[in-house]
């Protein structure tokens, strides 16, 4: 399938809507926007096509603990697991530039990069997925993610969930898969969790700086007002926070004390 190139939100709706594997893993170079583009309508009621060999399920199975990862089966269900979460990102991306239309061509420009970087950390995780010898739909995905971002107000709330919530959680997993993979034997998987989350801090930071823009502040409260429900604080960092991480992504240390002190609250994990 060819994604048309007229304008950024005619390529972004289109990538959304795709349910063809290759052009997930494969788009062509988005158009570049201008602020003199004619402004479209918002389409936040979209949602993503699914390709045949992705098969949704209701609730996933319990993720591979400490000593599980030496298993090549076990690794190659964190392997699609994890693609699935970056092929939501990409698809999540697509989405806020066909629901916010409105903001500044710099902000859609650089969501269309963080687009194509997930679209690159899904090729390096089906490659893993590869080496432990198994493929694109041998298990179930959920849709997690889709199923909260969307509930966002606004670009603000947007830059809160995926930048300054979900991305910048995944410094602090990143780091204990890093670690475990390493104990488990798997070098090359460890190198794949410590080059994606390296990658995530400038989105962490784009997140950060936009719902500054946005927002005119970035303290705790403000994002935490930005969250929709049920999802929490606690929901968005890991039981090990990588402060370092999330440092040098810009966020403050009143912010990162108030997220390390928050309250794990179940009902926000729950579909």
């Amino acid at each position: 399938m060819t994604l048309p190139a007229v304008t950024l939100h005619a390529w972004a709706r289109a990538y959304l809507l795709s349910a063809d594997l290759a052009t997930k893993f494969d788009p062509p170079p988005p158009p570049e926007p201008s602020d003199d583009d004619p402004v479209p309508a918002s389409e936040r009621d979209l949602r993503p096509g699914r390709p045949p060999e992705l098969q949704r399920i209701e609730r996933a199975g319990k993720s591979p603990g400490r000593g599980a990862l030496a298993d090549p089966k076990r690794r190659a269900w964190l392997w699609h697991t994890f693609l699935h979460h970056e092929l939501q990102a990409a698809e999540l991306m697509a989405w806020a530039i066909v629901a916010f239309p409105e903001t500044p061509a710099a902000f859609r420009r650089g969501v269309a990069a963080i687009l194509l970087d997930e679209v690159r950390h899904m090729a390096m995780y089906r490659t893993a997925l590869a080496d432990d010898g198994a493929r694109v739909g041998d298990f179930g995905v959920r849709d997690w993610f889709w199923q909260r971002v969307p509930a966002v107000r606004d670009a603000a709330g947007f830059c809160a969930v995926m930048g300054m919530g979900l991305e910048a959680a995944n410094l602090d997993h990143g780091m204990r898969y890093a670690s475990w993979l390493r104990e488990a034997g798997c070098p090359s998987g460890a190198a794949i969790q410590d080059t994606i989350a390296d990658e995530e801090l400038p989105h962490v930071r784009f997140g950060l700086h936009w719902f500054k823009r946005f927002t005119g502040a970035a303290d705790f409260d403000t994002w935490r007002a930005h969250l929709p429900p049920p999802l929490t604080p606690a929901l968005l960092r890991g039981n090990a926070m990588n402060r370092a991480a999330r440092t040098r992504a810009g966020m403050e240390r009143a912010f990162l004390d108030a997220l390390e002190a928050s309250r794990f609250d179940p009902a926000g994990a729950r579909a």
